[in-house]
């Protein structure tokens, strides 16, 4: 197991198909693409929130804080890149490794109580299946694409105000008025709900 992939697994918190799936996107980004982003030279646009994003914010550095990287949610294992430097873009989707059979298998496995032996066989499955995302050619794992996107605009950071009802700052952007208040959106919210 190399360095940075044990890093990503610390990060995580465990090993799964997911966050595996996350480091070779991630890998095959600094082999072929770009280089880490130390601030926002790269920008990662993901179109799932699940584990494999994990390994794009540790190996990339595109994190949500940095405003580096961009939730598009499309339920899609899929990842698009654009390059400041060079204006370029790149799309991975990932095709995975598993068989139609061996994910009707897994799912069937998905929010369920198991039992000792299922639970054993679910363990072997994915052990199977991250060992094969780790090994197999990028080009059997991924769909490859470069593609042609608008910049994404840089982050920007906004003035704080104070929440008129509760107290609390929050980003200006994100404020609404009600009552002649200016007031955060979970207040807004709340206040809303009480009126209907």
């Amino acid at each position: 197991m190399d360095e940075t992939y044990q890093k990503v697994l610390e990060f995580h918190g465990h090993e799964c198909p997911g966050i595996a799936t996350g480091y070779r996107v991630a890998k095959y980004i600094l082999e072929n693409f770009s280089k880490e982003s130390e601030d926002e030279e790269l920008v990662a646009i993901v179109e799932n929130n699940a584990c494999g994003v994990d390994a794009i914010q540790v190996m990339l550095s595109c994190t949500f804080g940095k405003g580096n990287i961009k939730f598009v949610d499309h339920g899609k294992m899929a990842f698009t890149f654009y390059c400041r430097e060079t204006g370029k873009g790149l799309r991975i989707y990932v095709k995975g490794v598993e068989s139609d059979a061996e994910r009707k298998k897994y799912s069937y496995y998905l929010g369920r109580d198991l039992n000792e032996q299922e639970a054993k066989e679910l363990a072997e499955f994915r052990k199977d299946v991250i060992s094969r995302i780790l090994n197999a050619e990028a080009d059997d794992l991924f769909k490859i694409e470069e593609v042609t996107i608008k910049e994404p605009k840089k982050a920007r950071i906004y003035n704080s105000l104070v929440c008129e009802n509760c107290g609390e700052y929050f980003m200006e952007i994100k404020g609404r008025t009600i009552d002649d208040k200016v007031v955060c959106k979970d207040c807004f919210n709340k206040i809303v709900h009480m009126e209907q």
